[in-house]
């Protein structure tokens, strides 16, 4: 039962083989079991690459039993058209085509189960691209808020260097009056006269004015701070809203691009390891000399090409014989007296019609 359905998946004539030796028919069970587990292992891989994109169990299971098919099907192809000929030449021209079909279809199938082989590999990659992308993801926030920030943090600076200033001025002329009044500058007498009342009514005007000064800019400064808040607010929630995003590159394409990032070896063994699976069968009946199989079907095709060509012939006979028939007749029908008086008398009439219509259309037009 097995090796039937091998026979199967090889593509042979079964009328064929059935007629041919078992070591024949083991070969050619060998070929479409090749065939087979290629297509099994272009299922496992691709159902792993669509798993990746569309992260559903039943999508990826479904177009890679789709995807399975048509390598089994292009294999079968392949391998049940390629003709053994007394040519080696001849027959690696003839299966060139298929080859390259085969190495394609092998580079197709390897990379998804490159991807899972080297997962852990990839996942670290993927890790530090994602951190990469995380700080320039803030760092191009941060630059877009930077400015307001800026302006909100130098408008702030100089509120209270306002302040600052202020109070500066205020010590500095309590200092003035206290001097004053202990005869050490100023008029440099001792006790409170009118140059001490007048520095300290000056002082006590400005210290008035650093009162106000401090409650109006202290509201101000609350605004701005408040407005930095939510500054900073704006730039962790605009980080945030981006951050889902990448956390979520690790498609199939980020993937693959890992991978091209780790060393190129190990991935290319791989490959070699599927482009011998793909093309194992093609080889195998490349190298295989000429079989009890092959003669049964050229033979078959022969005996087709004959009743063919025999066909063919006998149809361009009998085109020559009819031709030469025909042409016998119709000279014979030339000289016959009676058929000439009839289509005579025929064209007579028709050129009488002829003429009585064209002097009905002249008597019309006058």
């Amino acid at each position: 039962m097995l090796k039937r359905f091998f026979l199967l998946c090889s593509g042979v004539d079964t009328d064929i083989v059935n007629g041919c030796s078992n070591g024949e028919q083991n070969k050619y069970a060998g070929i479409g079991a090749t065939v087979f587990f290629t297509a099994i292992m272009a299922f496992i891989a691709s159902s792993y690459a669509l798993f990746t994109v569309f992260d559903n169990v039943y999508t990826a299971v479904f177009f890679g039993l789709v995807w399975g098919f048509l390598i089994f099907n292009l294999d079968r192809f392949i391998v049940s058209t390629i003709k053994k000929r007394d040519n080696f030449l001849d027959e690696c021209i003839q299966a060139s085509p298929r080859i390259i079909l085969a190495v394609i279809i092998a580079i197709v199938i390897s990379k998804p189960l490159e991807i899972k082989i080297f997962e852990k590999e990839i996942a670290t990659v993927l890790l530090k691209e994602k951190n990469d992308m995380a700080m320039a993801n803030k760092k191009q926030v941060t630059n877009y808020f930077q400015t307001d920030v800026d302006k909100n943090k130098a408008e702030i600076d100089s509120l209270k260097s306002a302040i600052t200033k202020k109070e500066k001025e205020v010590n500095d002329l309590y200092v003035t009056y206290i001097t004053e009044a202990e005869g050490t500058s100023g008029t440099k007498k001792l006790g409170k006269g009118p140059v001490y009342n007048e520095k300290r009514q000056k002082h006590d005007a400005q210290l008035k004015q650093l009162d106000s000064l401090k409650a109006a800019n202290a509201v101000k400064i609350t605004e701005k701070e408040s407005k930095a808040k939510t500054l900073q607010a704006d730039l962790d929630k605009k980080v945030s809203e981006t951050q889902p995003i990448i956390e979520g590159f690790d498609g199939l394409m980020a993937r693959i691009n890992a991978l091209n990032k780790l060393p190129w070896l190990p991935s290319f063994f791989i490959m070699l390891l599927f482009l011998a699976i793909e093309t194992s069968p093609i080889i195998a009946k490349l190298l295989s000399p000429k079989g009890e199989y092959d003669f049964k079907q050229e033979d078959d095709e022969m005996g087709i090409k004959n009743v063919i060509a025999q066909n063919r012939y006998q149809s361009e006979l009998q085109k020559k014989t009819d031709a030469k028939i025909y042409d016998k007749v119709y000279a014979d029908i030339k000289d016959d007296k009676e058929l000439y008086n009839y289509k005579k008398k025929g064209a007579l009439e028709l050129l009488k019609l002829q003429a009585d219509g064209f002097v009905e259309k002249q008597k019309k037009s006058m």
